[in-house]
């Protein structure tokens, strides 16, 4: 069952949702708004000859901040990491997931790759994949509604929300753009996550 604004005024007002700070007029019929950061993270291509995944490659992406009246411009074929404006904090029986404007997919703006589901229990600024598919480049400036995040209710509580010890989840509290962290599956392969 996915929560009409009805539903999540009711979760937000009673602090089960919390999106903080709640952008003026977020609330669409069956999801809420949410707007970019100023910070991006870019891949340097020049330092490795390529993504290991079983390895951690601390300078494959570098932070990029631009000021406020200042777009990012994400070239053609050109993929970066963004965020959220806001802080996303879900409780232990909803999930959510993020999808693009219509409005920017229309002009080739892609906001997730494959990482638009977010868990039950998480907290933290959400990371986007952000993809330019049109030929031209397109200017991103922080702030701008960037995407929204529907709600979906579990049948029940989760027995381990994200963020439970006993889960190992690498992405738990995040604030801005995070990089992978996926070379920590192979430094204890009985941890589930991604």
């Amino acid at each position: 069952m996915i929560l009409s604004d009805q539903s999540i005024r009711e979760a937000l007002d009673q602090g089960r949702i919390i999106i903080d700070p709640l952008g003026a007029n977020a609330i669409q019929p069956s999801s809420v708004d949410l707007r970019v950061d100023a910070e991006f993270r870019v891949f340097n291509n020049h330092l490795y000859p390529y993504i290991d995944v079983r390895q951690e490659q601390p300078g494959l992406t570098d932070p990029v901040t631009v000021a406020d009246d200042q777009p990012f411009i994400l070239h053609p074929g050109e993929f970066v990491l963004g965020s959220t404006y806001e802080k996303v904090t879900l409780p232990r029986d909803l999930v959510a997931r993020i999808e693009g404007k219509s409005s920017l997919g229309r002009l080739g703006l892609l906001v997730h790759a494959t990482a638009g589901f977010v868990d039950a229990g998480f907290s933290g600024w959400l990371t986007l994949e952000l993809s330019n598919v049109a030929n031209l480049p397109i200017a991103i400036y922080p702030q701008m509604k960037i995407g929204q995040l529907a709600f979906f209710q579990l049948d029940r509580e989760a027995a381990h929300a994200y963020g439970d010890a006993e889960l190992g989840s690498k992405y738990q509290g995040q604030r801005g753009p995070t990089a992978s962290q996926y070379f920590r599956n192979f430094d204890n392969p009985a941890v589930p996550g991604s």
